[in-house]
């Protein structure tokens, strides 16, 4: 994690920009994220009275999460997002299938000032959504609305510039659950899915409304009380 710290301050540092603090309440952020993540599933299936439960499908996912906050107090951001996910999926019968969800949510980022230029940050999403597709189950061509939900929540670290462009990379743990229902032969099935799984991203934001203590003409750095004013 230190490697890539110093990595991003590196590059922002290149090409000529001067780090600053950015917890105004007020401002407002815009910014999208691009995650990778594996997960594990279990299936339970009532049928009737009867329930039977076992593994589920294994997947690869890759998201993409355009997202847009406001400060309600310093260091403290709420917003609402969309995560678009493209899923490879492995069923239990070696089978591959790829599918799409779109979720829409709201989310918050509470940041953790270090320097004035880097922050940690823990970050919490929520996502709800419905899928619809038609699958051949038993024989028969029936009609499937899926309804999601997903949580997710993880540590992370940012890095800002004095223009308002700042870089994160998050580490999030990520709870999903879909429910549809099949009618096979007069007979009504409930499937529920729960999925655990682990997601790394890297994101990019705009700040807006600026920075605090910033653009001084002379060669001096802001001091770090000027941040906090």
């Amino acid at each position: 994690m230190k490697k890539l710290v110093s990595l991003l301050c590196f590059l922002l540092a290149g090409s000529g920009v001067l780090l600053a603090q950015f917890n105004d309440q007020g401002n407002f952020l815009i910014g999208s994220t691009l995650g990778f993540s594996t997960a594990g599933s279990r299936v339970i299936q009532n049928v009737g009275d009867n329930q039977d439960e076992g593994e589920g499908p294994s997947s690869t996912q890759l998201s993409i999460s355009p997202k847009i906050g406001y400060f309600i107090v310093d260091n403290f951001a709420l917003g609402l997002g969309m995560d678009y996910t493209l899923n490879e999926v492995d069923q239990p019968n070696n089978n591959k299938v790829t599918d799409t969800d779109l979720l829409f949510g709201p989310f918050a980022r509470y940041f953790l000032p270090l320097e004035d230029d880097i922050a940690l940050m823990v970050e919490t999403t929520f996502g709800f959504g419905r899928s619809s597709d038609t699958q051949d189950i038993g024989g028969q061509i029936q009609n499937i609305g899926t309804n999601i939900f997903a949580f997710g929540i993880g540590p992370g670290i940012t890095v800002i510039s004095d223009s308002g462009i700042g870089i994160s990379a998050v580490f999030k743990y990520n709870y999903a659950r879909s429910e549809f229902d099949t009618n096979i032969d007069n007979i009504q099935r409930q499937t529920i899915t729960r999925t655990n799984a682990f997601d790394f991203s890297i994101g990019f934001q705009y700040y807006f409304g600026g920075l605090v203590g910033v653009g001084e003409s002379d060669n001096q750095s802001p001091s770090r009380s000027d941040f906090y004013r």
